[in-house]
């Protein structure tokens, strides 16, 4: 017998790290999930952390080892969401193969939010709650970090397009990158979630929402790239 080696007492659980490692991510994963699905089908103000610990079949003191108050669990849920998106963009039809113009490469990103109209409303719902949640709690910015990366990962993506473009010439490099892609996520970013989630009026005769969202992505193709 080892005599350096503990034993545990008869009888004692013995605890193995990387089994339990997996159940943490599961059940991490489990309220996340239950989350989304939740404040989406309401509102998150009206849902509660015992709610979703139900429908997630956890207990609520096992839901606050995971996370300490809603507003902490509202914003790894948009972290989780919008990293997922980021992911599926790598996916898409004109991400990678041969290598793009700056204007090319814009024009995907553009086309990027017809594609989360067109298949992830349930994502563009989340974040016009997400909005209004976190504005109306006055989150301090310290909080809020691990989301600000996600955004920030977008805005690495859009200055290596705006990069492209100036090299080969084909995006107006008059206007900061900053500046375009504040205006373009802005733009963009409002015009489908209103769409998604109802709130633009939509005449009997006028253009159905994916040929408004395609004019104005065409407008934003004309102000900022100079291809034809």
């Amino acid at each position: 017998m080892n005599p350096g080696r503990i034993l545990p007492e008869r009888g004692m659980p013995v605890h193995n790290p990387e089994k339990d490692a997996l159940q943490m991510a599961a059940n991490r994963e489990k309220l996340l999930e239950a989350g989304y699905r939740l404040f989406n089908a309401k509102t998150i103000e009206s849902v509660s952390l015992e709610q979703i610990a139900r429908a997630a079949g956890i207990g609520v003191a096992t839901l606050y080892r995971y996370f300490g108050n809603k507003t902490d669990l509202v914003i790894a849920i948009s972290v989780w969401k919008w990293n997922e998106y980021l992911q599926e963009l790598k996916q898409l039809p004109g991400a990678g193969g041969r290598e793009h113009t700056g204007a090319e490469s814009f024009a995907f990103y553009l086309n990027s939010f017809l594609n989360l109209y067109r298949d992830h409303r349930d994502l563009l719902r989340y974040n016009q709650f997400f909005n209004v949640y976190i504005q109306g709690a006055g989150i301090d910015k310290a909080r809020m970090a691990p989301y600000e990366q996600v955004i920030g990962r977008f805005a690495d993506r859009f200055r290596v397009i705006w990069e492209k473009g100036e090299k080969d010439g084909t995006l107006r490099m008059e206007i900061p990158w900053k500046k375009a892609f504040s205006a373009t996520l802005h733009v963009m970013l409002a015009a489908v979630t209103r769409y998604a989630v109802g709130l633009a009026y939509q005449p009997e005769e006028g253009a159905g929402p994916e040929e408004e969202l395609a004019m104005l992505r065409d407008m934003m193709m004309r102000q900022y790239s100079r291809v034809a």
